[in-house]
């Protein structure tokens, strides 16, 4: 009898379990369920979507009916209940699922803060399709819009918002834009963008208020008292795990499902990965969260290989991701704050999408930062000891593949180290570049 394999989530991460236990098992009976009525799609992509620079066909990355050819069998409910003893899965339809093995890699949701007229229509979110289809309507009839919030989505609300011909202001808790991961110089690049691309900043504004008028939002109150007309609210104040169903059953939580080095919770046969995953950040030794694309896909691949029987342990890279900033590409890699986060413009209750708390890991010890400036862009370096441990670009992105391969590697960098830190004539593209390629050869 094949083995019944259940898999909680349509993402990134549930998507490569599936296909890591396909290829491990080509008799196993694998269920997706997920509440979305999409196949999979490239959550990164909707802001590209939203901007207008792709079609939303593009979104989708397997081909019309590769569920059917790998025998996946999809179904669109809302898991409701875990029954742990008899080992099945209540969706809300009342079917009961039974699993041999199961992954829970539901992602994570945006949140709202607690404020009145926070759930008038017209209040947003950029999360799913669900959410892009919505705001796209809204913008057909919509003058003016207000963004509150920190880090990549805020600004991929602001740049979509702006693009679909709707006046957008943004408010900042601070002085800048993502104070906890970018020096000031960097934020100035990013808000000399927005600028250009005719975006109102609001800065050492919160919102304290959404105002409505005959059931929809008509404004906004701010905590100074000033009261800004618009009639579209972008929320993009952070994510959350969604493990509410879980925490009905015995499964050890945090903020995120808590998981081995395997990726197996604290009961045998059960799995987690994703932005649901809560996994031991090697570097401080503390259970920490990410947000990133790439972090989903390498821990639905593990999680799928061990569902699957192997004994395959998880080792964390160095986190990674890309983001295109009104503009500007950004790359951050490993500890690249090296400071712990602070309560300054970032998000209030949760963690911002397409971030990772290791980059807030304090580097410990002594560390030095190599920083870069070249007409509108930037470059920067954290150095510890002998090694690099993370890395910031925006802009030119020569570098990106060579600094996250010398990260990930642990390179010892001494034979540079000095002229990284002293010349500051020569573009670090000529110094490490040559360096990465010598190292990958030795």
């Amino acid at each position: 009898m094949p083995k019944q394999y259940v898999i909680i989530g349509n993402g990134a991460a549930g998507l490569s379990a599936a296909e890591e236990i396909r290829r491990q098992d080509k008799y196993a009976y694998i269920t997706i369920v997920s509440d979305e009525p999409f196949p999979f799609y490239s959550r990164p992509g909707l802001a590209y979507y939203f901007r207008g620079d792709i079609p939303e066909k593009q979104l989708y990355g397997r081909p019309e009916g590769y569920y059917e050819q790998q025998r996946f069998h999809r179904i669109t409910a809302r898991v409701t209940q875990l029954d742990l003893p008899t080992r099945r899965v209540t969706l809300s339809d009342g079917r009961a699922l039974p699993y041999d093995a199961l992954l829970i890699a539901t992602g994570s949701h945006a949140v709202k803060p607690n404020l009145p007229g926070i759930d008038l229509p017209g209040v947003v979110v950029l999360d799913t399709m669900t959410d892009v289809h919505a705001i796209m309507r809204l913008t057909k009839k919509a003058r003016r819009a207000v963004v509150v919030g920190g880090g990549i989505t805020a600004l991929e609300l602001v740049e979509g918002l702006q693009a679909q011909g709707v006046e957008t202001h943004y408010l900042l808790r601070k002085e800048r834009f993502w104070s906890s991961l970018l020096r000031k110089d960097e934020s100035d690049l990013v808000e000399d963008r927005l600028d250009d691309h005719g975006v109102k900043i609001h800065r050492f504004e919160e919102l304290a208020e959404v105002i409505g008028q005959k059931g929809r939002v008509k404004g906004v109150r701010t905590q100074s008292g000033r009261t800004l007309p618009c009639d579209i609210v972008g929320v993009a104040i952070g994510v959350q795990p969604n493990i509410a169903f879980v925490k009905q059953a015995d499964i050890k939580t945090d903020r995120g499902i808590l998981v081995d080095d395997y990726l197996q919770t604290n009961i045998e046969g059960i799995y987690a990965a994703g932005d649901a995953a809560q996994v031991l950040d090697r570097w401080s030794g503390q259970y920490k969260l990410d947000v990133l694309w790439p972090t989903a896909l390498a821990t639905g691949k593990v999680a799928g290989a061990n569902m699957a029987g192997a004994h395959k342990r998880y080792r964390k890279a160095p986190p990674f991701n890309t983001a295109l900033l009104c503009g500007l590409h950004l790359t951050a890699i490993g500890q690249v704050s090296a400071r712990p986060m602070v309560d300054e413009d970032t998000d209030l209750v949760a963690l911002s999408r397409g971030t990772s708390e290791v980059w807030f890991s304090p580097a410990g010890g002594q560390y030095a930062s190599v920083v870069r400036k070249i007409s509108g862009e930037s470059q920067r370096l954290v150095m510890q000891g002998p090694r690099i441990i993370g890395a910031l670009l925006l802009g030119d992105q020569t570098l990106a593949d060579p600094l996250r391969g010398l990260i990930a590697a642990e390179a010892d960098i001494t034979p540079i180290r000095e002229r990284l830190l002293s010349d500051h004539q020569t573009p670090l593209a000529d110094i490490l570049g040559p360096f990465w390629e010598n190292y990958q050869k030795s």
